[in-house]
């Protein structure tokens, strides 16, 4: 009888567990991610979706270290790969979409490209850093092959990550920023957009992975399922992703 109750509390602790799903994720995911976890809820109002927003690179630092998350959603491929090669990824580093640069104001018509960086109106650009913020690396890319780095180096101001590059902007610490379109697209963020042309950076191609874990936690799997599929599909669209 005993032997039945300690089998039925396993299994029960299981069950619980596996209904919470702690996602490390790409600051440029926020907006997509509240609607995808909506969608998920339909499907299975039990569990429990808690999503921990950062720099990518910061994120998978914070992995290495032992943090305990399920899944990781980086915004370049580069970081998974790494932690496949330390072994801490479950099954295959994959591909879920492209993202785009742009340059975003909420004081300044930005529209008509990136020259309107070295105007004397614009005192502050705001970019992630680039050693672990993937679209900051890219603005950095961005401005080199315009030649336009050296002339603006002075104006930039850089922020830990992506979220925090349109909060310098939305509270005036800078006139301009380097934001994800998926970010700049989203319903908070109002004013003015650039995209910049893909040419001047290296693709930036956001990669999903299952964190290896002591337990198997199956609601994760079916999560992570769920974000590559093709409901999913439409919403990383609508931000202007593309998607593979």
């Amino acid at each position: 009888m005993k032997k039945t109750f300690l089998i039925l509390l396993i299994i029960w602790n299981i069950c619980l567990h596996s209904q919470t799903v702690k996602l490390a994720a790409a600051g440029n995911l926020r907006y997509i991610l509240e609607e995808i976890k909506n969608k998920y809820s339909l499907i299975n109002p039990r569990a429990e979706i808690i999503v921990n927003l950062g720099a990518s690179g910061a994120l998978c630092q914070q992995i290495i270290n032992g943090a305990g998350f399920d899944i990781y959603m980086s915004a370049d491929r580069i970081y998974p790969d790494k932690l496949k090669v330390l072994g801490m990824i479950t099954g295959e580093v994959k591909t879920y979409a492209f993202g785009k640069l742009v340059i975003w104001s909420n004081t300044v018509d930005v529209t008509k490209g990136l020259d309107i960086i070295t105007d004397k109106s614009v005192n502050r650009i705001a970019i992630a850093k680039p050693e672990v913020a993937p679209y900051g690396d890219r603005a950095v890319e961005c401005l080199k092959y315009y030649n336009l780095f050296d002339k603006v180096k002075d104006k930039i101001v850089y922020a830990d990550n992506i979220t925090q590059v349109a909060q310098f902007v939305q509270t005036g610490n800078a006139e301009i920023g380097f934001l994800a379109l998926a970010l700049a697209m989203s319903p908070d963020m109002k004013g003015s957009y650039f995209i910049v042309d893909s040419k001047s950076y290296k693709p930036v191609e956001q990669a999903i992975a299952m964190i290896k874990n002591t337990r198997i936690n199956t609601e994760a799997i079916n999560f992570m399922n769920y974000i590559l599929g093709a409901d999913c599909k439409i919403i990383f669209e609508k931000y202007g992703f593309i998607v593979p």
